[in-house]
């Protein structure tokens, strides 16, 4: 067991190096001279100095790295040049509502997913089947910025039952602050969900052609207990891997609905940071998002062995 987590991390540092090197080089090949961008056409060359200097952007690209990477050993992912906050406490205070949203959002589409995989991969080639598949089809194709759209012109502007901007924490005002995540968490989720109950659907389907399945028919098991006892937690565990994978996309790519639905959450601050050209945030938030994803794929690896006998912890 230990030796099974110890594997997998080690197995993770790498990637971690790679990804620090690639945010740092990406943030550098952004066209134009940052500190002119920073502080617009003031046209004082001692400003400007001072600034690079301050930002260490006066050393060679190595010693750059060096340094940064140093400091972002110890937390210090740098300073905001607009707000003068810490990066790291802007993205701490950013982040719980992304993660709320990610969260909910990713319960509530397995939560659909797996029955609807199930009844679907069960009534394979039949009416309820195909109305699932063609469902999950159109879903899939529909972008979560048009469907949050969509379900801010019915249920907040037509019908004026949910808030459809801002966000108050759960933690601050209790669960009314839920009526600002419905929405946002819809929007997500009416394209995840598709893409999982397709992914759980093909899993099952293999599960159910394997012969412990006809052994388990043939000793009188009702279907309810074949799908939930023998095929669901061996049609699981690929479903476990997307839905990590699910988890880290909408990690790093919540800032589209966070755009459109006015959430503060740490999508919304890279991409005001991105005009505003704060580079030290843009970095950090860059950092910050690559290492959750790694991290989640990190414990999906973990838990798998769970789900599948087969791995060897």
């Amino acid at each position: 067991m230990l030796k099974f987590i110890a594997k997998r991390i080690a197995m993770a540092v790498p990637t971690v190096l790679i990804v620090s090197i690639l945010v740092f080089v990406m943030i550098r090949l952004i066209p134009g001279d940052p500190i002119v961008l920073m502080l617009g056409d003031s046209g004082n060359p001692d400003l400007v100095r001072e600034m690079r200097a301050a930002l260490g952007l006066d050393r060679s690209l190595p010693a750059q790295f060096i340094v940064w990477i140093s400091h972002v050993l110890v937390g210090d992912l740098g300073t905001s040049v607009t707000t003068k906050e810490p990066v790291l406490n802007l993205i701490l205070s950013h982040f719980p509502v992304t993660a709320q949203i990610v969260l909910m959002a990713t319960f509530v589409a397995a939560l659909i997913a797996i029955p609807a995989g199930l009844l679907a991969a069960w009534l394979q080639n039949r009416k309820t089947d195909t109305a699932i598949v063609s469902t999950t089809i159109v879903l899939v194709s529909i972008p979560s910025f048009w469907s949050g759209i969509i379900l801010i012109w019915i249920f907040g502007v037509k019908l004026d039952w949910l808030p459809t901007y801002g966000f108050q924490s759960i933690s601050d005002v209790g669960w009314s602050g839920m009526r600002y995540l419905i929405l946002p968490v819809l929007a997500i989720a009416m394209s995840e969900v598709a893409v999982l109950t397709r992914m759980i659907r093909a899993s099952a389907i293999d599960v159910l052609r394997l012969e412990y399945i006809a052994h388990a028919r043939a000793k009188g098991l009702s279907e309810r207990r074949v799908l939930l006892r023998h095929t669901l937690p061996n049609a699981f565990g690929p479903a476990l891997t997307v839905i990590g994978l699910i988890l880290g996309h909408l990690l790093s790519g919540a800032a589209v609905i966070e755009t459109v639905f006015t959430l503060p959450g740490i999508g919304r601050l890279l991409v005001e940071s991105i005009y505003a050209r704060d580079y030290p945030v843009v970095q950090g938030c860059l950092l910050f998002i690559a290492l959750m994803y790694v991290l989640v794929n990190l414990i999906v690896d973990l838990l798998y062995p769970l789900f599948d006998p087969r791995i060897k912890m």
